[in-house]
């Protein structure tokens, strides 16, 4: 009774002792892979450098972030969204050689140029125009569809 008590004893210790063996090798293997290729440095310090290699890369992840942004912001404050439209104000002209053209940034904030042809000349206009609207002058039909396209095709 004893001896089976001792066999069963002996056979769980050597399945205990071959589980041990297996991960203990598995963790050297592991360990080898992650070393390999760097002389002279410890597990310890390959980590502790990856650690600051983190830091700093979040670090200038952030400042990118900041950055974009930044850049985001002042990009709404240029030139984005483009209307032109040709027309015929007079009838004793010939053909559209009038037109409208609608300069707006991401704001819907710009300008409106309007060009009108006649046979004595040209005559410009510019109409300031502030999120959308114009805040000086009323807008012409033909140039609120110059606006309107241009917010349609960019916007």
């Amino acid at each position: 009774m004893v001896s089976n008590l001792m066999l069963g004893a002996a056979a769980i210790f050597f399945i205990w002792l071959l589980i041990l063996s297996i991960l203990i090798w598995t963790l050297i293997s592991h360990y080898n892979k992650l070393t390999q290729g760097v002389s002279e440095k410890t597990l310890k310090s390959i980590l502790e450098d990856l650690l600051k290699e983190v830091s700093f890369s979040r670090r200038d992840l952030n400042n990118l972030k900041i950055h974009f942004q930044r850049l985001e912001k002042e990009g709404q404050l240029h030139i984005q969204k483009v209307g032109l439209l040709r027309f015929n104000p007079f009838k004793d002209t010939g053909g559209d050689q009038s037109f409208i053209l609608s300069l707006i940034d991401g704001n819907d904030t710009g300008v409106i140029i309007s060009g009108l042809y006649s046979r004595s000349g040209t005559r410009w206009y510019a109409k300031r125009i502030v999120n959308g609207k114009s805040t000086e002058h009323d807008l012409s039909e033909e140039e609120k569809k110059a606006l309107e396209k241009a917010k349609e095709k960019n916007g």
